[in-house]
């Protein structure tokens, strides 16, 4: 199917530009936003933000395999995580995929296999610029060479390193029956699933040069990079020593400070924000933001939470929109080097969320000046503007 990008006017909704909402049309065609006269659309009772940017989600996992045991193609999966994202405003997306030691889905194989399929999809219907960061596990030391190939090969510009093993030992030690179901997950033997833990544990002495020859590679192939899970502010100083600057999913409020005093930029999990704190019992991300030690927030699991941060950060701690939303646009594009998206200013992407105030439901997503979603009432009043042959959402 063509992809239609509709040259409209919408007006009477306020618009977010500048740091503040504005009575005000905004238009678009061609894919950008422009001052042109155009037909119009009337959006009063609405407000326009620009796109989300998601810089970390997971949800994929659960349309890829909505069961452990039920695997389905990742094609039909990136379908449904695509209109997932466009769903809840998401007009850029990367998704989290392991690169671990842990094998199965978590494994290199696995990795490569969504590389490409990712790359087939982006190449033919996607309506949500979907991208791919990789965690890759910290004593990942043998997959160098192959790691290095597939960033280059399918043009992976996001990378966080991330060190599991502890955590991992310490849940086989309390509770010894997860080994079968991890290793299940991982198509092993339990057997051959310690032996992956143990020869994960025999690269501790390489594990620094091998970060390090990373970061190399990365400042000339100009990935952006950082860390995940920091438990301390030695490990976050450790990895922003390297050039792994990102820091994200901070577990103690020590490692964001270690990130903040030296300009790293924090991320936190929008979930963590609307259920008032984090599921693995970390510290709370608002507790983060209220300190100065967050610049963006990102699905993690759950990409309705996302715009619900936002609104939530308004009610509960009296946070401009602006400043929240923010949050969700405007850093992350910054953060990750996105000088066309994050905000509505003339001559960028059309990356825009329409928002019924009354019911701060997101009924209509444009992205690249093409209709993702439309919903509701905002769908009635799109499809009585003049020209709706190509109004209708994909």
């Amino acid at each position: 199917m063509p992809a239609t990008t509709p040259s409209l006017r919408l007006s009477g909704a306020r618009i977010l530009r500048d740091g503040c909402l504005y009575h005000a049309p905004i238009a678009f065609a061609d894919g950008r936003i422009t001052q042109a006269p155009l037909p119009e659309v009337d959006l009063t009772g609405y407000l326009v933000l620009p796109g989300i940017i998601d810089l970390h989600g997971d949800a994929f996992e659960r349309h890829i395999a909505p069961r452990p045991t039920a695997p389905f193609d990742p094609a039909i999966g990136l379908r449904a995580t695509d209109r997932d994202a466009a769903a809840n405003g998401v007009t850029t997306a990367w998704l989290a995929q392991c690169w671990s030691w842990e094998g199965g889905a978590r494994g290199p194989d696995y990795a490569i296999r969504m590389m490409e399929a990712l790359a087939a999809y982006r190449a033919s219907d996607a309506l949500t610029d979907l991208r791919l960061q990789i965690r890759c596990e910290t004593h990942m030391v043998p997959s160098e060479a192959r790691l290095l190939q597939a960033i280059q090969r399918y043009g992976i510009d996001y990378v966080v390193f991330n060190n599991h093993l502890e955590e991992v030992e310490n849940t086989l030690a309390t509770r010894p029956e997860t080994l079968h179901l991890a290793a299940a997950r991982a198509g092993r033997s339990p057997q051959d699933h310690l032996q992956a833990l143990r020869d994960a544990r025999r690269q501790n002495r390489e594990v620094p040069r091998f970060l390090c020859r990373m970061a190399q590679h990365f400042d000339v192939l100009g990935v952006t990079y950082g860390s995940h899970d920091d438990p301390d502010g030695e490990t976050r100083e450790t990895f922003s020593m390297i050039g792994a600057k990102v820091c994200e999913f901070p577990t103690a409020r020590a490692a964001a400070a270690a990130a903040h005093t030296v300009g790293d930029p924090i991320l936190m999990g929008a979930p963590n924000v609307v259920r008032g704190g984090s599921q693995a019992g970390n510290i709370a991300a608002a507790e983060l933001i209220r300190a100065g030690f967050c610049d963006t927030l990102v699905s993690d699991y759950y990409y309705p939470a996302l715009h619900q941060a936002a609104f939530r950060l308004m009610d509960a701690y009296a946070m401009p929109l602006a400043h929240a939303w923010a949050l969700i646009s405007t850093r992350p594009a910054e953060i990750l080097g996105l000088a066309d998206r994050g905000t509505l200013t003339p001559g960028k992407r059309a990356d825009m969320v329409v928002i019924n105030e009354a019911t701060r439901a997101i009924e209509a997503t444009i992205c690249a000046g093409r209709i993702t979603h439309l919903s509701g009432e905002a769908a009635h009043r799109f499809t009585m503007a003049p020209h709706t042959s190509v109004l209708a959402a994909e």
